[in-house]
């Protein structure tokens, strides 16, 4: 798959020291760093699967992050929620991802949106976007997304864990030629899913939320950079207890 991002002309001379290790990478490279120093990537969800994505998102050099999450840090939420700290307690979940970030990459832009998205807002907050992630926790906000990003044919990379079992995968509704179009609707039709138990009720995997997170932040950067094979058409099953990762196919539900 082609990039999707055009790379800037140059990295600042400490970006080439910190991102050294990406510029030897076959398919990287120093032009795939300077593509991700142009990206803008969407974060919606600062929390279990956000807060890896942040970080890695940040310390691989993105030039722009928006992460949307209106919520506060809370204390129950620590053992998942690795981009936040004791001393966040209260405080704006957007925030911790400001500090996190440029702790990490100074030259990385985080836009914090300290709003819950809607369907209302989603079009306007994504409008500028190269790449969405999703790693929220509710069907209405995963509705949300999908129907600004179907509407603006943003790719959408989307994640969700919950007690030990995690899912991952690229939704587009405007692929380039060559893929065709996957929808969140074609993996979890209109609702089906019903009432979902919260973390609250049936508990999650702290680490689990690092492995998923570690996957949607590696889908991104494909994305940018356009190496490798983007899961578009797949989806990533994991089942911790049992150590076992599976892939099935995923297609449109009804043909483009």
């Amino acid at each position: 798959m082609n990039p999707l991002v055009e790379p800037i002309d140059a990295l600042a001379p400490t970006e080439l020291i910190r991102t050294a290790r990406h510029a030897v990478l076959a398919g990287i490279g120093n032009e795939g760093q300077r593509r991700l120093a142009a990206a803008r990537v969407v974060v919606v969800g600062a929390g279990g699967l956000g807060s890896p994505v942040i970080l890695a998102l940040a310390a691989a050099g993105v030039g722009e992050i928006t992460v949307i999450d209106d919520d506060v840090v809370d204390g129950s939420n620590l053992q998942r929620q690795v981009l936040h700290r004791i001393g966040d307690l209260g405080q704006r979940k957007v925030d911790s991802a400001v500090r996190a970030a440029a702790d990490l990459s100074p030259l990385t832009r985080v836009i914090p949106v300290a709003e819950r998205l809607t369907p209302e807002n989603a079009a306007r907050l994504f409008a500028n976007a190269h790449v969405i992630v999703d790693g929220s926790d509710t069907f209405d906000t995963r509705e949300a997304v999908a129907m600004a990003s179907e509407q603006l044919g943003i790719p959408v990379v989307w994640g969700a864990v919950q007690e030990f079992a995690g899912q991952a995968t690229v939704f587009w509704s405007a692929p380039p030629p060559g893929f065709s179009p996957v929808r969140l609707g074609d993996l979890y039709p209109l609702g089906s899913t019903g009432e979902t138990p919260t973390c609250e009720q049936v508990g999650v995997l702290g680490s689990l939320c690092l492995q998923v997170g570690g996957l949607l932040a590696t889908e991104v950067i494909k994305l940018i950079t356009g190496v490798g094979e983007p899961l578009l058409g797949r989806v990533v099953v994991i089942d911790a207890l049992r150590a076992r990762q599976s892939e099935i196919p995923l297609r449109a539900a009804v043909p483009a």
